[in-house]
C-alpha cells in the first residue's frame, strides 16, 4: 500500500489549486452525458436523486434543470460552498462523507460521476461506499457509477507533464504503484513548494461486480463512454456501470 495520508483527497480537493489545475472540465460534455443517462433510465421526474461526490455541482445543476429533485453531497467544504449558489427548493447541497449514510431508503437514483471513486487505500472503505449507497436507495433504486477505464488509462499513461495555468507551473508525475494510478503534483507559490498526491485504485469491471454483489446490487448494464456506447476494454474512455437494488 502506498505510504501516503490515507485521507489525501480531503485536503487536496479542498484547495483552490485543485480547481485551478482541473479548470478545463467540459460542462457541455457533462450535460450531454446526463441527457443520455436520463433518456436511458427513463425515471419519472418524481425520482429523488443524489449526486454523490458532486464537486462544484455541475451534474447536480443539470439534473435539476431536467426536473429532478437533487441532493448534491461532497466532502469538500469549499466545493459545497460554491455549489450552494445554485440551490433552490428542489436542489440542495451538503458536506458529507460518501462512506456514511446520509438518508436511508430516500433516493430512487444515486450517481457517482467523473471518477469520484477509488480514492481509498483500504478496500473496506470502497465496500462501505457501496453499502451506504445501497442503504440510501429505495427498493429497485438505481446506482450509476462512472469510472475511468483503467486498461486504457494504464496503456496511455504519461509519466511526466508540465502545465502552466494562471502563472503557476504544475509538474505532474504519474506511475502505477501497488494497484493504484498515482499522480504527484508539485508547484511553487511565492517560492514556497507545494506537493499533493492523487491515488485512483485500479478497479476493473469484474472487481466492481464483485463489490456490488457483496451488498446485494445487480449489474443491469455497462457502457464505455458518455454516449453510452458498448464498453471495449482496450479502447473505451470510460466504464459506466448501472446497478439496481
Amino acid at each position: 500500500m502506498p505510504n501516503v495520508d490515507k485521507e489525501w483527497f480531503a485536503t487536496w480537493f479542498n484547495t483552490p489549486y485543485y480547481h485551478l489545475l482541473y479548470n478545463n472540465r467540459n460542462t457541455e460534455e457533462a450535460e450531454d452525458f446526463i441527457r443520455h443517462l436520463a433518456n436511458y433510465l427513463q425515471l419519472p421526474l418524481s425520482t429523488k436523486v443524489m449526486d454523490l461526490a458532486c464537486g462544484k455541482g455541475r451534474h447536480s445543476v443539470f439534473l435539476n434543470k431536467l426536473g429532478y429533485e437533487v441532493t448534491g453531497l461532497d466532502l469538500s467544504e469549499n466545493s459545497i460552498e460554491y455549489a450552494k449558489q445554485f440551490s433552490n427548493n428542489r436542489l440542495h447541497f451538503d458536506v458529507h462523507d460518501m462512506r456514511e449514510v446520509y438518508k436511508k431508503n430516500a433516493f430512487g437514483l444515486i450517481v457517482n460521476l467523473f471518477t469520484s471513486f477509488g480514492y481509498f487505500l483500504n478496500n473496506e472503505d470502497h465496500l462501505r461506499v457501496f453499502q451506504s449507497v445501497y442503504d440510501q436507495l429505495e427498493k429497485n433504486g438505481i446506482f450509476v457509477l462512472d469510472y475511468l477505464n483503467v486498461e486504457k488509462a494504464i496503456h496511455e499513461l504519461i509519466p511526466y507533464e508540465k502545465k502552466e495555468i494562471q502563472g503557476i507551473s504544475f509538474d505532474i508525475h504519474k506511475q502505477i504503484k501497488e494497484n493504484f494510478i498515482q499522480k504527484d503534483i508539485n508547484f511553487r507559490i511565492d517560492n514556497e513548494p507545494y506537493h499533493y498526491q492523487e491515488f485512483v485504485k485500479i478497479i476493473r469491471l469484474e472487481d466492481f461486480v464483485s463489490i456490488a454483489k457483496k451488498v446485494g446490487f445487480q449489474l443491469k448494464a455497462y457502457f464505455g463512454d458518455y454516449q453510452l456506447n458498448a464498453f471495449e476494454p482496450k479502447t473505451s474512455s470510460r466504464l459506466i456501470l448501472i446497478f439496481e437494488k
